[in-house]
């Protein structure tokens, strides 16, 4: 104890402890409990707690790192007599907070509040990936609304920071048995992606073809293909290592990692189409095996059926049996993987030995001398023969033993470390592969002729006699007879299995092409489930769900092991690898051009969230291998890459036309942003142009799914044309922030809705002041609302004055903005909250399901039809087709052409196309052909598709007695009766109620008023029939009061059975007939 005491009582010892001490800031409860007694000594400093510093002290504190033995004292501390104590006590406290320092981190709080957070990890895990819970950080709201004393940070503790729950914590060794069972099997970058890449690269190609090539295009063109495919493999393997180092990689390989950066539009397709060229490289590779097993039976005589057949049987019940091995786990598969690896080793070997060691007769008569210059000088130049004789044709078959470099990356979800297995272990194994292609390339070049007979007759020592021409000759054998005729049977040109033959010991490469063949066909047949699983759970595409479960700790796909193992034995039923092989090719190709797409478009986006560890690849290489690859396909096999295409265009169509809900921050995304703030930026330096006029409206809809007519008719005119902003103003104190969740249900909302449309929320004490905000800040540049939209206030008889009156200066307001204002009413108004009252819980219900004792009192305070998002869309009368009804248009005063624009947009639309426009306008009986004329030519000049233009000449006509009655009960209210008051009363009353209308003004403002009666009755009468009525809207002075403007508009849209559209212009031109 007199340690502790000598610590305690020096500034700079002090300092020391507690720095090495931070990081365990409850150890010391722990160490005193074991010691059975409380350390005693001076208090900490004032303002101090354990694990903190005191400003107040003479020596500046010091940090170290705590290495994970816990041993961070320096030799300060070890000077001391009693110091040998220290390092055992901290160790103690390190053993027993190892199990739950990652939850301590998350708790502990910040040097600024106690119920603020220090960065830890857990607040940024996704909980889709680890699998636990997800730890949040406290909200804002949290942070100024929780007091911060010295009782919430006490409680910090148990409930998790800034309040939130935390998780049940369970005895140490408990939690470490629970996980150490649940644990699934991992592998390292040697293991889980190196050896896995070689063996699958070294595949059946390089043991029965790669000679037969060799022959075929000569050394030189042969290191040429190599070359082109360690190129393409290359490039896209540095691709992958950058797109893998990204971020978290989990299950799915290629197609996780195209779906994730390109998003679904592009990663479904091409994880269809990578599961199906997996589950053909699986059935190549077994046809492979099965040729081997069927030439060793013909040259035992033990032949089953017949070549083809043997093949089939073969290979069926060969991928049966590597089935078999894969269901039982990746635990077998991988030491099965090690085995075939250590067996590849020693047939490597057993080559290279025996291509050094003097070739006998034997050999010699089947073509094999060891290394001969004039052998190797030879075979530089190609010798193309068949059908297949031509450069690109030998490139398609060698070029699937290249395709292995994805088997690591398919099987992401099993490493340990994915980020940094996959980019360290590719890049390995093609290093590796391609030094053994082209050494055996060269060797077998430099020791086998292209022909010899096998024949111990042919050599020049028993047949002297006959003509001999060739390198042969030289070597003493005469292979000129079967050269001619063609029936040599050996040689690099005739037999696949020359390896074997110049081995030193040919059953060895027999097991070498059997592990080969095998171990890529397994490869492949784990790798296709894995990433179709990842595929099915991302529920991209319809009916593939089934396969999407898993089994067992590894999460083991057996339903799409079963699918692979189909598809398998479907392609191996064709019992030809030569046919097999270029098909494999084009799929390879077109995902290996999709993932250096995807890489390329990553890095040109400039999104801060590209930030690959990974640093040795560029963007223009990986453009470079996506072009390179997609050239290849067509040189390869034309027919086979338009089929590839075809099918990914047909599943990106769909995925495109579905939408699924996914976000996964692609690049498209990035590019999306980049692309319209490029453009957003551009459109700002370009002047305004009449041409290029389009009504880009700001809707008042509230919350738009209350509203969704108001929604529905704007949408008609506005989708792929112009700019629709659904603005909602909150004027409730208790609305004061709108939760970031119901924006996005809203916008929901929208997009189920089909409407072009963003959501714009704001505050305001009321509308006027919502709406002249809105119009002020809402927009970008040029893309900025110039048209304001509303929906008719039905209430305004009701109401109180001072809304009706907020309604109006609304209009005022925005009339003084210079922008356009259109009111919609419809017969039954446009707010349904009334209908939906009540039935929140019916029709609409949230997406998430909720339980309703985890529903929050936020959640709860909220009004229902604000807080929800109804997945029940409800059909308004602007969504069904409108036949050959006539849209009205009267078009009482020349506001610019808005009035005419709107009705033609809107018959450009589907529903509206048959529909025929009317123009009514004002004239007098003298001159009514005159003025249709005139209307006529200047509409044909506009182009506007209009079908009758009618001349009112009765609008000057006294209105009916009993409509204008009903126009002076409606005002009636709002009269400012002045022979009941005094002058000064009035003035007064004048004051304190504008809205209120005089006898004066109603009697200079009569004929007008008249007039809107009038108007009225001649809509009536002739848009009975009508879809929609669009009426100019009245410009009203400075002095007309509020009520009277009010009921001028009520009064021009009375009695009407169909939507009819106030409308007015800015008084700017918005048509023009000029070409420039």
């Amino acid at each position: 104890m007199d340690a502790f005491h000598a610590i305690h009582t020096t500034g700079f010892d002090r300092h020391l402890f507690t720095s090495r001490i931070e990081a365990h800031q409850r150890g010391l409860t722990l160490v005193e409990s074991v010691m059975g007694q409380h350390i005693s000594g001076p208090q900490w400093p004032i303002g101090s707690q354990h694990g903190r510093f005191s400003v107040s002290e003479e020596a500046p504190p010091r940090y170290s790192c705590t290495h994970g033995d816990g041993h961070t004292l320096d030799s300060n501390l070890s000077n001391n007599s009693d110091s040998h104590v220290l390092p055992v006590m901290v160790t103690m406290e390190t053993e027993a907070s190892d199990s739950v320092s990652e939850r301590r981190d998350s708790r502990r709080p910040s040097l600024y509040s106690t119920m603020d957070a220090v960065p830890t990890l857990d607040f940024y895990t996704n909980t889709m990936a680890t699998g636990r819970n997800r730890r949040s950080r406290p909200s804002l709201e949290t942070l100024r609304k929780v007091k911060d004393d010295g009782e919430a940070g006490s409680t910090m503790e148990d409930q998790g920071v800034g309040g939130y729950p935390g998780k049940e914590q369970q005895p140490p060794h408990a939690e470490a048995s629970s996980e150490k069972n649940k644990q699934p099997v991992r592998f390292g970058w040697v293991t889980g992606v190196m050896i896995r890449c070689m063996l699958n690269i070294w595949g059946v190609i390089l043991f029965l073809r790669l000679s037969w090539i060799t022959s075929q295009a000569g050394i030189i063109l042969t290191w040429v293909i190599i070359s082109m495919s360690v190129i393409v493999t290359s490039v896209t393997a540095l691709s992958v290592s950058a797109i893998a180092t990204n971020g978290k990689v989990s299950s799915g390989g290629a197609y996780f990692m195209i779906s994730r950066t390109l998003g679904p539009e592009m990663g479904g397709p091409i994880g269809v189409v990578f599961s199906f060229a997996n589950a053909l490289a699986c059935a190549m590779n077994t046809v492979g095996f099965a040729e081997t097993v069927r030439d060793l039976l013909i040259e035992h005589g033990a032949v089953i059926v017949d070549p083809i057949n043997d093949v089939r049987i073969v290979g069926v019940a060969t991928v049966t049996l590597l089935l078999l091995i894969s269901l039982a786990g990746m635990e077998w598969e991988a030491k099965a993987q090690i085995l075939f690896f250590i067996v590849l080793l020693l047939s490597f070997a057993n080559y290279f030995v025996g291509t050094v060691i003097p070739a006998s007769a034997h050999k010699q008569a089947m073509g094999f001398f060891s290394y001969r210059s004039e052998i190797f000088l030879t075979n530089l130049l190609p010798d193309w023969r068949g059908p297949e004789g031509n450069f690109f044709q030998m490139f398609a078959i060698f070029f699937p033993s290249a395709i292995g470099i994805l088997s690591g990356a398919n099987i992401s979800g099993d490493l340990k470390d994915p980020e940094t297995a996959i980019p360290k272990g590719t890049l390995m194994a093609i290093f590796w592969t391609t030094v053994s292609y082209l050494g055996i390339s060269a060797t077998i070049g430099a020791s086998v002729l292209r022909d010899a007979s096998g024949s111990s007759s042919d050599s020049l020592g028993l047949n002297s006699s006959a003509v001999c021409e060739g390198v042969a000759c030289s070597l003493g054998w005469n292979f000129s007879h079967c050269e001619i005729t063609q029936t040599c049977s050996f040689g690099l040109a005739n037999n696949f299995q020359v390896l074997s033959m110049a081995s030193g010991f040919g059953p060895l490469i027999t097991a070498g092409i059997f592990a080969a063949s095998l171990s890529s066909a397994l490869a492949f047949l784990v790798s296709a489930p894995k990433v179709f699983q990842c595929l099915c759970r991302d529920n991209i595409y319809p009916y593939i769900g089934f396969f999407a479960k898993g089994y067992g700790k590894n999460d083991e796909p057996l339903r799409a092991y079963i699918l692979t193992y189909l598809i398998a034995v479907a392609f191996i039923l064709i019992a030809q690898l030569n046919a097999i092989a270029p098909l494999i090719s084009n799929f390879f190709l077109c995902s290996y051009a999709l993932i250096n797409f995807s890489c390329f478009h990553a890095s040109i986006t400039n999104s801060p969230g590209w930030r690959p560890s990974f640093r040795y690849y560029s963007r223009w290489t990986a453009l470079f291998g996506a072009i390179v690859s997609v050239v290849l396909m067509f040189l390869l096999t034309w027919w086979a890459a338009l089929i590839t295409f075809s099918i990914i265009l047909f599943l990106l169509g769909y995925v495109s036309y579905k939408k699924p809900e996914v976000n996964w921050g692609s690049s498209v995304q990035a590019g999306t942003y980049n692309m319209a703030l490029s453009y957003s930026v551009s459109l700002s330096g370009v002047e305004d142009h009449v041409k290029n006029f389009r009504p880009q409206c700001l809707v008042l809809t509230g919350p738009p799914n209350l509203r969704p007519a108001l929604v529905d008719f704007v949408g008609s005119f506005t989708k792929n044309i112009s700019l629709m902003i659904c603005g909602d103003i909150l004027m409730e104190d208790d609305k004061a922030v709108l939760p970031q969740r119901n924006v996005g249900r809203l916008v929901k909302w929208l997009n189920r809705r089909k409407v072009r449309s963003f959501y714009t929320p704001i505050t305001g004490e009321n509308l006027r002041e919502g709406a002249c905000n809105l119009l002020q800040a809402t927009g970008l540049g040029k893309l900025k609302p110039n048209t304001l939209i509303m929906g008719f206030k039905t209430n305004w008889q009701e109401c109180s004055p001072y809304s009706m009156e907020d309604y109006i200066t609304t209009i005022f307001d925005t009339f003084d903005s210079n922008y356009g204002v259109c009111l919609l009413r419809m017969m039954d108004g446009l707010d349904i909250s009334s209908e939906i009252e009540g039935e929140v819980n019916q029709a609409f219900e949230t997406e998430d399901t909720m339980d309703p004792d985890q529903v929050t009192p936020e959640q709860n305070s909220d009004d229902g039809n604000r807080d929800v998002c109804p997945n029940e869309q409800i059909r308004t009368v602007f969504q069904i087709k409108q036949g050959k009804k006539t849209i009205d248009v009267y078009w009482i005063s020349d506001d610019g052409g808005l009035t005419l624009l709107i009705p033609y947009l809107l018959t450009r639309r589907r529903r509206w196309r048959l529909s025929k426009v009317r123009v009514f306008i004002v004239g007098d009986q003298n001159s009514m052909e005159d003025q249709h004329r005139e209307m006529v030519l200047l509409l044909q000049k506009f182009r506007l598709d209009i079908h009758d233009v009618i001349v009112m000449t009765d609008s000057e006509r006294p209105p009916n007695s009993k409509n204008l009655k009903r126009f002076e009960d409606i005002t009636a209210p709002f009269r400012l009766r002045e022979g009941l008051h005094g002058e000064a009363a009035l003035q007064e009353l004048k004051r304190d109620c504008p809205w209120k209308v005089s006898d004066k003004e109603l009697e200079a403002l009569r004929l007008k008023s008249e007039r809107k009666v009038r108007l009225n009755e001649i809509i009536r009468k002739n848009s009975k029939q009508a879809a929609l009525v669009l009426v100019t809207l009245p410009v009203p002075q400075t002095d007309c009061p509020c009520s009277l403007y009010m009921a001028w508009l009520d009064t021009l849209t009375y009695g009407l059975h169909c939507p009819a559209l106030l409308i007015r212009g800015n008084q700017q031109n918005v048509l023009t007939f000029y070409c420039q």
